[in-house]
Formats: structure tokens, sequence, C-alpha cells
């Protein structure tokens, strides 16, 4: 099997350690297998993400030394998940959900670190999707999901060193866990980050998915979709996270730790490999 994986950044603020981390040990698992680097923005927050975002990213790429062989966006294709949704709605594992603006824009989000699934109570369940309404979502029945998938092999394999192994993703702690998740709005033009997430992946070829350990607890999601959608299922690795002082994670919002900031402080390349552990 081919070796290719994927940096997976959204362009909503600057590049930091921890991004510096994925990234270059994407990178290089993939030059060490002799296999592809692909670059990936996932864009569909139409509001949030900006070009000079993208442009700040490319640079802090480059400039690590980083190469790639294609670079994909998923905001042109916004309108193509969500036709993909089409098969789940005729298979009546999808329902529409009117529930507020601000609770399924945050369900849309890409999932940050000790923020679990909003477990849905199930208000919108009963209604059939043709009573669909401009801002209605779209969310999974997860209950039917998982009877239409009680003869399947929902397992994955991981190869991160907190938890690797082969892992099954069990109905009742998913029933627990992850509940009715949203996966698109509409009228806003917006889908889950692991629905895209795990479209790309198939279509893209990716083998191997390398990212943070706070994403872990994700993956069941996306074997979930990926058996839905007869998609394959990459082999994922979770690395440790690069954490500040007080053991919290990067985010975004920690411009003090932008790679823009230490390269403007004479940093190399090399400096922010040792930085990171790499």
């Amino acid at each position: 099997m081919a070796f290719v994986t994927r940096f997976a950044p959204s362009p909503t603020g600057p590049l930091h350690l921890g991004h510096a981390c994925s990234a270059i040990l994407a990178h290089d698992m993939a030059r060490a297998a002799g296999g592809a680097f692909l670059l990936r923005m996932e864009d569909t927050d139409l509001e949030r993400c900006k070009p000079e975002y993208e442009a700040g990213i490319l640079d802090d790429l480059g400039w690590l030394g980083l190469s790639w062989e294609g670079l994909f966006h998923q905001s042109p294709k916004i309108a193509d998940y969500n036709a993909r949704l089409e098969p789940l709605a005729a298979r009546g594992l999808l329902y529409p959900c009117s529930c507020t603006r601000s609770d399924i824009r945050a369900a849309l989000s890409a999932p940050q670190e000790g923020v679990a699934f909003n477990i849905y109570p199930g208000t919108c369940r009963h209604r059939p999707i043709e009573s669909r309404l401009p801002g209605d979502a779209l969310r999974l029945n997860l209950a039917a999901a998982l009877r239409a998938l009680q003869e399947d092999d929902l397992s994955f394999t991981e190869t991160g060193p907190a938890h690797a192994g082969r892992h099954s993703v069990a109905a009742e702690e998913a029933m627990a866990r992850i509940g009715d998740v949203v996966l698109s709005r509409k009228g806003e033009d917006i889908v889950a980050y692991f629905l895209a997430s795990a479209f790309d992946d198939a279509d893209q070829g990716i083998s191997h998915v390398i990212r943070g350990e706070d994403l872990f607890d994700f993956t069941a999601i996306q074997v979930i979709l990926q058996r839905l959608f007869g998609l394959p299922t990459p082999i994922y690795h979770h690395h440790r996270l690069i954490r500040d002082d007080q053991g919290k994670r990067l985010a975004k919002r920690d411009d003090a730790r932008a790679l823009s900031k230490y390269r403007a402080e004479g940093a190399t390349p090399a400096d922010i490999r040792r930085m990171v552990g790499l």
C-alpha cells in the first residue's frame, strides 16, 4: 500500500508550534516511506477563513523546508459534500434540525481538546426529511445508523504512541459519547469537519492520517461515516500535543507561539524542530 498522508489546517489564523509538529511529522513519515505528502485547506467556514491566513500557512510550511505533491481546498466542494448526503437521507438515516443556530455552528466546528460531542437530546428526531426548511441542519440518526451497520466491522488501526493497536467502535459507547451529530447546515453552505474530512481522505487516497492526540476520540464518528458511505478507513497516528508552560494545548489564539513570531526573532527551521521534539 502506498503511503499517502496530508496536513489539513484551517486558514483561520497563523500556524503555531503544534501545527508545525503535525506538519513536520506527517511530511517526514511520508518521505521516509517513499510516499506522498498532500496539503489540504479545510476552509469550509467561509466566515472565518481568510486568504491572508492561507498565504501565511504556505509561507511558513515552505520556510520549514516542507514540500507537498498537491494543494487542495474544501470550499469549492461544499455543494458536492451536501449532495453526497442524499443516499443517507433516502435510507432514513438523517433528519432536519431547527435547534439554535449557535449550537449547530459549534457542532460543525473542528473539535478542540477536552470538548466532547454535544450529545443531542433528540428534539427534532421525529421530523421527516421532507420537512426540512431553510436554515435547518441535517443530523445523523446515530441509533438508526448503527443498526444499519450492525454486521459491519467498525474498527481501525492506530499507530500513535498513546493508543497503538486495533480499536473497535462500540455501539453503546458511540451512543453515549457521540449522539446525533450535525453533518451540514442548509442556507449557510457549511459542513461538518469530520464529514468533509472523511470524503476527502477517500477521494485523495489517504492511507495514513497523522494528527494530534486531541482528535483521537473523534475517529469513531469518521469510521462510522466511512462505513455508511462505503469508504476505506486509513491507518491513524495520533501524536502527542505541544503544550504551553501551564500544560495547556496550543491554539490559534496563542499568537505568542505563532511560527511567524519565532521567525521574526531569528529562529531557524532546525530550532522549530527541536522545540517540538522532532
